[in-house]
């Protein structure tokens, strides 16, 4: 048995990992690689691997960093079953199909201007009909169901609390007599934060793959979050500026709408008109509707109450579907709150609407997610003093607030204590998707602790499971 390692491998993109077992090749996730645009459209385009060498994959939720090249996937081969929780394939199915379009209407603008230079056009990493194509090979299954993934292995998934429809993903895998349980993380959730149930505690593992997004740092308490968020809507709102949150469509949108519809009903926010601008997070909350079994208790509590039982939803907040009522936003005068995709701000709306009040000194822009490096959200974060929106300069003159209490990732605390009951059993553990920093610090705290085989992976590295 062999694990190769290629993507999320001292980065936080691109999450693949091929298990090699019985003969049979099981992918774990296929999400796209995002960083510098020419390197980001070769790594995705061409695939490390043979597609059509693959029997079966296993997905462990729907954020495009792990599921987002499974179109590429299928176009270059790949014809096994794809294995998820419900609420992820009905993630992916809006999800594969906006990123198909986005790389289609990015690929168009690129091949215009090769097209003045008198060069050839490209293709898109895929497209919407292969990202169609691709939802006929997903294979849904319950939380706690074990079921074969591949001969001689079961899979059971069970609660991230990451985004909706998350697991952690428990193979046990039997090879020439030998038995081994090997346990991923996916991308683990935290206790404690509202709409999603708690991370399931670890099950007993001889091998773990974890994660590391935030292995060197700690999170502010989910309350403290909050009151950031209301202090800056009031202190901003007060002088007549807007409000503008890039977000991710899934789960932090949807956090950000719960937090300022109770911070609404508190009257602790001023009554100013609050916009989703991205169709994508409006489809993805239609499937939160759909999936209650992922609630947590808090959230159930909070529908139960008759004056409101939509938690995605209250008087002031418009979700925004079509381009011309994205367009009268830009015009829009007076304070105001605008949530809108992408979560790093390399497409989508976002780019109008940081266009639009990026010069305003007025106007704040608050990051609630982690940023990859060369992305714009990375350059606010930074606090460049001019940035590129669509090709041109513009100063940087906005307030930019980060708030990290949102994260949705466990954080250093939170990992180490996941993973202390099961330790003793542990014979290797891979410390993957975390920049070399996090992921570093992570491996350190877990030698600390006693971890015997501790690896920090780089691309395409491969490794026995002993």
């Amino acid at each position: 048995m062999e694990i190769q390692f290629f993507g999320a491998a001292q980065t936080v993109t691109g999450s693949q990992y091929l298990i090699t077992v019985n003969g049979s090749h099981l992918l774990l996730e296929c999400g796209l690689f995002q960083g510098r645009r020419r390197e980001s459209y070769e790594r995705n385009r061409n695939l490390p691997f043979d597609a059509a060498a693959v029997d079966g994959m296993v997905l462990s939720h729907a954020h495009i960093d792990h599921s987002g090249n499974i179109p590429n996937l299928v176009r270059s081969g790949f014809d096994g079953p794809i294995y998820c929780t419900f609420a992820t394939r009905d993630l992916c199915s809006a999800m594969l199909r906006d990123s198909a379009y986005i790389q289609e209407q990015d690929i168009a603008y690129v091949n215009k201007k090769r097209a003045q230079k008198g060069e050839p056009p490209v293709s898109p990493i895929y497209t919407h009909a292969d990202a169609i194509a691709s939802l006929k090979q997903f294979v849904s299954v319950g939380y706690e169901r074990t079921i074969p993934v591949a001969p001689g292995v079961t899979c059971t998934f069970l609660d991230a609390g990451h985004i909706l429809g998350s697991a952690i993903l428990l193979l046990e895998m039997e090879n020439h007599g030998k038995s081994t349980r090997l346990l991923f993380t996916g991308d683990l959730g935290r206790r404690g934060l509202p709409i999603l149930r708690d991370p399931t505690p670890a099950p007993d593992a001889d091998v773990l793959i974890t994660e590391s997004t935030y292995g060197d740092r700690l999170h502010p308490p989910p309350p403290e979050a909050e009151a950031r968020l209301r202090d800056l809507v009031v202190e901003t709102c007060s002088h007549g500026g807007k409000v503008i949150i890039p977000s991710f469509a899934v789960g932090r949108t949807q956090e950000i709408v719960y937090s300022l519809h109770r911070l609404s009903l508190a009257g602790a926010i001023p009554d100013v008109p609050i916009f989703v601008d991205s169709p994508l997070a409006v489809n993805v909350t239609d499937v939160f509707r759909l999936h209650p079994e992922c609630y947590d208790q808090e959230l159930r509590d909070f529908i139960a109450q008759d004056r409101h039982p939509d938690p995605f939803g209250f008087d002031r907040l418009q979700y925004i579907r079509n381009v011309e009522d994205s367009k009268a936003l830009n015009d829009l005068d007076g304070p105001a709150i605008i949530i809108s995709a992408s979560g790093m701000c390399e497409a989508g709306r976002i780019l109008h609407h940081l266009k639009n009040t990026i010069w305003n000194p007025r106007n704040a822009i608050l990051i609630v997610s982690w940023q990859a490096p060369h992305t714009l959200g990375r350059r606010l974060v930074e606090q460049h003093a001019e940035v590129r929106i669509f090709g041109e300069k513009y100063p940087l003159r906005a307030r930019v607030e980060v708030i990290n209490g949102y994260s949705s990732h466990a954080d250093r605390a939170e990992l180490l204590d996941w993973i202390r009951p099961i330790l003793p059993r542990l014979r290797q553990i891979f410390v993957v998707h975390g920049d070399p920093g996090p992921a570093t610090a992570l491996a350190e705290g877990l030698r600390e602790m006693g971890a015997r085989q501790v690896a920090v992976p780089t691309l395409k590295a491969t490794y026995e499971l002993v």
